[in-house]
């Protein structure tokens, strides 16, 4: 009988009940993830990614956040000089590094979008099928998904500028499946003098013969700072100011005859997060560069590097929030609180209701870009046209939204979420940066601005949600009304006063974009994912519309199951 007492104390003095388990696949037990795939890939699409993912869903989950969170607790170092006195500038990095990069690899996230013939057979999904991967793996490590997104950028811009040796010569160490044989990529972008104004850049770019050129002046933030393969932007004419005066150049590590490209490194960046890769300040002192493309450019090019990007910053969002939210269910499912499961508490499904509802508009807007992004590259003008919106549009909210879920998993979880035990507080580090990588906030604001005035996206973006409102009789009347507002403040946004216009710009975007998730939430209901897809309608019309207080329900810990789409 005593021990009987010890044991039923033993058992109440813990954190969580004895049956916790953590999950073991983020693949397997993701069904948002699952239902979308299977609904958008082709078959062929889907019979050759299935275990890839179940292989990575399994990895993510395991072996890839030990390796993750030791990555993450030893930044690479640089290492200056070697012990002959010679500068090196090369950088170390902790062994769990390359092996989050060998996982990177064997995922196929570049191998089924860049290894010919499988480009050719899903050339209608590349970019589906590589995010697939992406996603299930910045759900364990969101470092190193900036070096694998600017690795894929490279590619991107190798594939449509660059000459055919070049492309001959680079593409395959992208598409390998040897991780001891992949280059990866970076973007010499910014500088000291400006920042997100690209127009104010003044490193140099002086001509050596042919489309040799040797380039000076500092690049102030460098992720990825160890890449073999680089695209820096430089002045060939001092002359040609702003943005219309800059030209491209590919940067290689090596140079021909095998010996290093000159790029001194000054420091490594001392970041909040993604602390597993390198950024760095960089020195380029007659560094030798070939001009991509023509002269003058060159902001064009990088744009083709920098909305992909954009895209990748949206994947790394979705997957952190996700995750974030599969920490804190399962933690809530296996807490008793004041004398039940926590799950049980209205307020904490309330509070889950909301975190669920944000986290699914956010993945099929971000679902949709990668459509957008594979149907343009296929040749469709009116897809690209909604692209150039959309790009911007899903990066600003699914950056701001992920913080905001990662910070209120973590009050949900207490202070074990606060605790460097947990992946949370990595989770919370390394998402502060995505509302600030690749423009800021209100970068993206005057971005959907020129893209509204120079492109048909908002008429694109408009006719979707005004097709997806006559699918629907409970939503589809609130949702024309409330676009017939946001049309009426479209015509007369151009003729506000610059400042004016720029204020008004975010409601109207923020407006956007909130109707624009619900038209893609009611293309996504069907038998099976109706029970994630209405309760989210419900919250974001809710929260897209002024009303009195009215006493509210909390959905059933059920309904709130279905709504974080966990398979329990």
């Amino acid at each position: 009988m005593e021990l009987l007492e010890k044991k039923k104390q033993m058992q109440q003095n813990q954190v969580l009940s004895s049956n916790y388990s953590p999950s073991e696949n983020f693949y397997s037990s993701d069904l948002i993830l699952k239902h979308y795939l299977k609904k958008n890939l082709s078959e062929d699409g889907q019979q050759y990614m299935h275990s890839k993912l179940e292989k990575l869903g399994a990895e993510a989950a395991g072996r890839m956040n030990e390796l993750s969170l030791f990555a993450d607790k030893n930044s690479p170092e640089l290492i200056k000089r070697n012990q002959w006195g010679e500068t090196i500038n090369e950088i170390s990095f902790h062994p769990s590094y390359w092996k989050l990069m060998e996982t990177a690899v064997e995922s196929e996230m570049f191998r089924v979008k860049w290894e010919p013939q499988l480009r050719n057979r899903f050339q209608q999904e590349l970019h589906a099928l590589g995010f697939a991967s992406g996603y299930l793996y910045a759900m364990s490590e969101g470092g190193q998904f900036c070096p694998l997104c600017m690795t894929d950028g490279v590619a991107r811009l190798i594939d449509k500028f660059c000459e055919e040796d070049d492309k001959n010569r680079l593409l395959p160490h992208i598409w390998t499946n040897n991780p001891e044989e992949l280059f990866t990529g970076a973007m010499y972008l910014t500088e000291k003098a400006g920042g997100s104004d690209v127009g104010a850049n003044m490193v140099k770019a002086t001509q050596k013969e042919g489309r040799t050129y040797l380039l000076n002046g500092e690049k102030w933030f460098c992720s990825n700072a160890n890449a073999e393969i680089i695209f820096a932007l430089a002045r060939t004419n001092e002359n040609a100011s702003g943005i219309k005066g800059l030209s491209i150049f590919l940067v290689e590590k090596f140079l021909p005859g095998g010996k290093k490209n000159p790029i001194d490194i000054i420091r490594l960046k001392d970041k909040l997060g993604v602390r597993s890769m390198a950024s760095a300040e960089c020195m380029l002192t007659d560094t030798v560069g070939k001009l991509v493309g023509e002269e003058f450019e060159g902001f064009k090019i990088m744009a083709e590097m920098i909305n992909l990007s954009r895209l990748y910053n949206s994947v790394a969002a979705l997957s952190s929030s996700r995750r974030a939210l599969i920490e804190a269910f399962q933690f809530l499912s296996h807490r008793t609180t004041f004398g039940k499961i926590a799950l049980e508490h209205a307020l904490v499904r309330e509070k889950l209701t909301e975190l669920g509802s944000l986290h699914i508009a956010n993945f099929y807007l971000t679902w949709r870009a990668i459509k957008a992004l594979d149907t343009a590259d296929n040749g469709n003008e009116k897809e690209a046209h909604l692209l150039r919106l959309l790009t911007p549009m899903v990066k600003k909210c699914t950056a701001e939204k992920g913080v905001y879920i990662i910070r209120e998993s973590m009050e949900l979880m207490g202070g074990m979420g606060y605790i460097e035990d947990t992946v949370i507080p990595k989770l919370m580090r390394d998402s502060m940066v995505l509302p600030i990588w690749e423009g800021a906030g209100n970068i993206m604001i005057l971005d959907m601005l020129r893209a509204t005035a120079k492109s048909n996206g908002f008429e694109v973006m408009c006719e979707e949600i005004s097709k997806s409102a006559v699918k629907n009789e409970e939503f589809g009347s609130w949702l024309k009304t409330q676009l017939e507002k946001v049309i009426q403040l479209a015509e007369k946004l151009p003729g506000l006063p610059q400042d004016e216009m720029e204020v008004t710009a975010k409601p109207f975007f923020e407006k956007l974009t909130g109707l624009y998730q619900m038209a893609l939430l009611i293309e996504a209901s069907d038998e099976e994912s109706r029970d994630w897809v209405l309760p989210a309608l419900h919250f974001l019309k809710s929260k897209n519309e002024t009303s009195d207080l009215q006493p509210i329900r909390p959905l059933s810990r059920k309904e709130v199951e279905m709504l974080v789409a966990w398979e329990v």
